[in-house]
């Protein structure tokens, strides 16, 4: 195993300048990294309240549901792929861990079991539809979206769920060392697995080579349909962990839970610096997209702004992300 050592300046060749250094290190989620340190000093000035401790409490509370749908979403756009329905099997996961427990007798711990497998499940199915039915991603998992939140409605007449246990509550609520709740921890721990699969696992860096060319990473030995299956199985296991947080949370599982949220989990990803056309993105860049996303629309409620207008500000954002990813590209050809 060989160590990287720095290569020293060639005689006569210029060494590079400082804007080149710091270009090099805000490469990829740099530039959201920027973004997210001008949008916070912003808001530091304009929004009442914003500099609050308990302020960055709720926004850290509020992003957790986010920053674990937006993990999976993270492998699945590397790949080269979109899943639309995440914010369904959310609900769906939601809704089986109620009715397990509340009508089916069922232990809580091993509904919230049932209710991860119960994600994974959905997400198989998209996976298998985009590899082995070779339907496009979009409209897999676009069906998925429907068929689940259809599922989470019809299974409880569209009723939410509530009276959960005290000690499920308090997994959200609970404080220790003043900020730190066991969602959150969660959060942290899932975000350290996935930074650390992608960069030193071989399984990671093959998504990596799926993305960038399906044909090539089949030469290079990889198996493209098991790898890619395997992605959207992560996603929808992930949604289900994202059902039992806000569960938690919300003290109750509804059917219409986490509506919209694929839109802001597909932002926070390709804020962070990942491609829609995959091959690239990475679990920092993701953080960096979801608490830009979670920091601009606490902002924007403190300010006071409608959420139809926080709903443009958010397609704008997006818009712009997607738009700065082509201009890179092009010039990087």
């Amino acid at each position: 195993m060989t160590s990287a050592t720095a290569t020293p300046p060639v005689a006569g060749e210029t060494p590079p300048t400082i804007r080149e250094r710091t270009g090099k290190a805000f490469a990829g989620s740099g530039g959201a990294f920027v973004g997210l340190v001008i949008l916070v000093i912003a808001l530091s000035v304009t929004a009442p309240n914003f500099l609050s401790t308990r302020n960055f409490t709720n926004i850290i509370d509020q992003v957790t549901v986010l920053g674990i749908l937006a993990l999976g979403a993270t492998f699945v756009i590397i790949v080269g792929g979109i899943d639309l329905s995440v914010g369904s099997i959310l609900a769906l996961s939601g809704i089986t861990m109620g009715w397990l427990y509340q009508n089916a007798g069922v232990p809580l711990p091993l509904a919230m079991v049932i209710a991860v497998l119960v994600g994974g499940v959905a997400g198989l199915i998209n996976g298998l539809g985009v590899t082995i039915f070779r339907l496009p991603a979009f409209i897999a998992t676009l069906a998925m979206m429907s068929i689940a939140r259809g599922l989470a409605n019809l299974i409880t007449d569209g009723q939410q769920i509530v009276g959960y246990p005290q000690w499920f509550y308090e997994l959200s609520t609970n404080r220790y060392f003043g900020f730190l709740s066991i969602t959150v921890a969660l959060l942290l721990l899932l975000f350290v697995a996935g930074w650390a699969f992608l960069r030193y696992r071989r399984a990671g860096r093959s998504l990596y080579a799926i993305g960038g060319g399906q044909e090539v990473a089949r030469l290079a030995g990889i198996n493209v349909r098991r790898t890619t299956t395997s992605v959207y199985v992560v996603a929808g296991l992930l949604a289900g962990v994202g059902a039992i947080v806000l569960s938690s949370r919300l003290d109750a599982s509804a059917p219409s839970a986490a509506t919209g949220y694929e839109l802001d989990v597909i932002a926070a990803v390709v804020i962070g610096g990942a491609s829609l056309m995959g091959g690239a993105g990475r679990v920092t860049g993701t953080i960096i997209g979801v608490l830009i996303i979670g920091v601009l629309r606490n902002g924007l409620n403190l300010l006071g702004v409608s959420p139809f207008i926080q709903q443009i500000v958010i397609g704008l954002v997006i818009a712009v992300a997607v738009g700065s990813d082509v201009l890179r590209r092009k010039s990087n050809r």
